[in-house]
């Protein structure tokens, strides 16, 4: 009971964050679990203020792009793009996973077609919520914007993730550990992996691996494209997943479940609050879990090269991939 309540409060007290704009665009409803409804989970290229990766930022704009908000003075448009854009499928006994690359070509309302990041820089989440349903002409129910802090957080909290690789990978964040400016080193090795906080946000982040020391194919030598990275955040959530609804981790959730619960919501400023917050824990539980699908790859296979290094992906591969989403 102490677990659940610190989850409500916590989730209650980060959907206050989420800009009003925001809440407008969303086309959802508290009832999530009787029937699936569509949350886009929304990672941004801003890191706090004082943090190495966000020494340029001001408090100001980093807070707003936080909230979800268009930019306003002294803010300007085009100084944030999204990062991250994953659609779940939560709800209904479902629980699927559709990764949008974010240079994905698109026609965002009131700017030039670009990469489909970019609504984000120009009308906050608001515009990023539009661009996405004008382009897979699918209704966006809820929206998470990713707080990094929070995430890291979230998951030292339930103690690291697994993620299983299919060969080595290696990189360098941020210049690396040894670079002097607070960046990480990861070294993953082929299969089985155990990631803490700080190690899984970098994973997810990777986007140019370097090559691997010793002997054997690594992801640098067979190639790593934004595909893979999509994946990598797919893994990332699942990875999450399957330590709370593990069951030989019982005793463990059970005696961390306050700070689990405490520390779940904040990785996320969301329009779901105490109510919808706790039903999307419970339709992942029950769920299962899909495999991953990303736009672009896999089954959806079939996109070319785009204006200015975007990718161009056809009606009928939107359509292919939605229509899976959606469970037919």
């Amino acid at each position: 009971m102490l677990s659940f309540l610190a989850f409500a409060v916590s989730a209650q007290l980060q959907s206050f964050k989420l800009s009003g704009e925001a809440k407008d665009a969303l086309q959802g409803n508290p009832l999530l679990l009787p029937s699936a409804q569509t949350i886009l989970v929304l990672g941004t290229d801003a890191r706090p203020p004082g943090t190495d990766d966000g020494a340029g930022a001001s408090e100001e704009c980093f807070e707003q792009q936080s909230r979800g908000e268009s930019p306003h003075d002294p803010c300007s448009q085009g100084e944030f793009r999204a990062d991250t854009l994953m659609l779940i499928r939560a709800g209904g006994g479902a629980f699927r996973k559709l990764s949008i690359p974010r240079d994905s070509y698109a026609e965002i309302p009131g700017q030039a077609p670009q990469k489909i990041n970019g609504a984000f820089a120009f009308g906050g989440a608001a515009l990023q919520i539009e661009t996405i349903e004008q382009f897979l002409d699918i209704p966006i129910d809820h929206v998470a914007i990713v707080d990094f802090t929070g995430f890291e957080d979230l998951i030292d909290a339930v103690g690291g993730i697994e993620v299983t690789l299919p060969q080595k990978l290696c990189a360098d964040i941020s210049g690396g550990s040894g670079g002097g400016q607070g960046g990480i080193t990861l070294r993953l090795k082929k299969g089985e992996n155990t990631l803490d906080g700080e190690k899984a946000l970098a994973y997810s982040r990777i986007r140019k691996p370097s090559e691997c020391p010793g002997p054997g194919a690594s992801a640098f030598s067979l190639g790593y494209d934004d595909i893979d990275r999509e994946r990598a955040q797919q893994a990332v959530i699942n990875g999450i997943k399957s330590r709370l609804t593990d069951p030989l981790r019982a005793p463990y959730n059970f005696v961390k479940g306050p700070i689990i619960g405490w520390n779940a919501p904040k990785a996320f400023v969301s329009d779901m609050g105490l109510l919808t917050m706790p039903q999307l824990v419970l339709a992942a539980a029950i769920g299962g879990n899909a495999p991953a699908d990303v736009l672009c790859g896999g089954a959806n296979a079939g996109c070319d090269a785009g204006p200015e290094g975007s990718i161009e992906v056809p009606e009928q591969v939107r359509r292919q991939a939605v229509n899976r989403f959606l469970d037919n």
